[in-house]
Parts: structure tokens; sequence; C-alpha cells
């Protein structure tokens, strides 16, 4: 089983691109969600449905990404950060982003992978899935940063 790690810079690429925004990234320390740190989760599967790729975004990042994909005015994201969840357009917004994610895993020689479901942040997250986004090893860990909207921590873990 071949699965690649998306770089850095096509991670930029794509979230640019999709929210027609600068987006900046810089290396970050490992982020795992727990109990007092709301994350959401996407959880990534081959053809078989094993998980193969997990991409968790902290409740700031989560919030931020979904208001500028839907043109969302930041004081939606502000609310939901406050609020401690995603409220349920800026989750369906998220979901979009994270599914076209997808295609940064499916490069030629590869396994395919596709987007098999999104636990946005707000509710506990099924243990087995938070211990799996501290799997060391091959990851990414991002602080990215949305023009107009404000920054947050995104972590790419393979399982």
């Amino acid at each position: 089983m071949v699965i690649h790690l998306p770089q850095p810079k096509q991670l930029r690429d794509l979230f640019a691109d999709l929210l027609g925004r600068e987006v900046t990234l810089e290396p970050a320390p490992p982020f795992a969600p727990g109990p007092d740190t709301p994350a959401s989760l996407a959880v990534y599967v081959d053809d078989h449905l094993r998980i193969c790729a997990l991409i968790v975004c902290d409740l700031t990042l989560s919030a931020h990404a979904g208001a500028a994909i839907g043109l969302v005015p930041i004081g939606g994201s502000e609310a939901a950060i406050e609020n401690g969840k995603l409220t349920d357009v800026l989750a369906e917004n998220l979901y979009e982003v994270l599914n076209i994610a997808a295609s940064l895993f499916n490069v030629p020689g590869a396994d395919h992978l596709k987007l098999h479901a999104l636990h946005p942040a707000g509710p506990p997250l099924d243990p087995a899935l938070r211990i799996s986004t501290m799997t060391l090893g091959r990851r990414e860990d991002l602080q990215v940063s949305i023009a107009g909207y404000g920054s947050g921590a995104l972590s790419v873990v393979l399982v």
C-alpha cells in the first residue's frame, strides 16, 4: 500500500484556490485533539474502506475555513469558536474543503483515497480515531493562516 503524504505547498495551493484568499503555512508542533481542544476530523479510506489518512483541523481553522469558502463574515466563524462547535453551515462548508482535499492523496502510483466521514468540531471524537491523530511518523503539522479570517492548526496523518 502506497499513500502519498501531501506536501505543504500542495496544501497551501489547495486552500488558497478553494477559499479565494491568500493562505500561508508554517511548520507547527503535532496537533492532537483532546477533551478541551475540539477539532474536526476527516477520515480518508481506500477502495477497501480501510482508514489510511486523517486530516485534523482545530476548531479555529475549521470555523475559518468553513466561513471563508461560504463567504460567511468573520463574525460567523468567531461565534462558532466562542460556542466551541461548528454550526451546520460551517460543517457542511468544511466538508466541501476536506472532500476536495482528498485529491491531494491521489497521485500517480499511490492508492486512491476518498473522504469517508467528517466529524465536525464540537461533539467528542471517537476515542480510537482521536488516538490515531497522535500517530507519529508520516505526518505534516502546520499552522494555517487564512487572510481576513485567522489561523489554526492542521495535521495530515497517515495511519
